[in-house]
């Protein structure tokens, strides 16, 4: 195993056992204070039994939060905390240039190299991508989220 290919095994084994933004700032899409808008999505993986409800929280176009609960593979539950730690104070825009650029890593197969400025630590799922029967575990939350956002309002450009 590279160097490489340990820290970002690291990066993923961390995030599954931190998991930053567990625990919902709110059941559903009720608006909490400096938030303009809100929504919920929750998303099940049938082939291994994942399962994740994202909340974000927006004030105009600035995440305020993303929050998550849910029940998985270490892969899904760190790239929910990867996602958590690295949306708020992200404008929508950006979030969904980073949900796009997540998808094409994972749908690559291995062959994309991902974009560390624009994915942080969510470059350290491009290794997943490899395994086809494990990146809808690293999707579950990213395909949640885009869902949650355009409950909340916001569509896709």
């Amino acid at each position: 195993m590279s160097a490489l290919d340990q820290m970002y095994q690291d990066v993923i084994l961390d995030h599954s056992k931190r998991r930053i933004g567990e625990g919902l700032a709110g059941a559903d899409a009720t608006l909490l204070p400096g938030e303009s808008a809100a929504g919920t999505h929750h998303e099940f993986n049938p082939t291994c039994g994942d399962q994740i409800l994202v909340r974000v929280g927006l004030d105009g176009d600035t995440v305020t939060s993303l929050t998550w609960q849910g029940d998985g593979c270490s892969i899904s539950m760190a790239a929910a905390s990867v996602l958590a730690e690295m949306a708020p104070q992200t404008d929508v825009h950006t979030l969904r240039r980073q949900i796009d650029g997540f998808r094409e890593m994972l749908r690559s197969r291995g062959t994309a190299e991902p974009d560390e400025e624009l994915l942080g630590d969510g470059v350290a799922f491009a290794g997943v991508a490899k395994f086809v029967a494990r990146v809808k575990c690293a999707a579950l939350a990213w395909v949640a989220t885009e869902a949650a956002l355009m409950q909340a309002g916001v569509e896709r450009e």
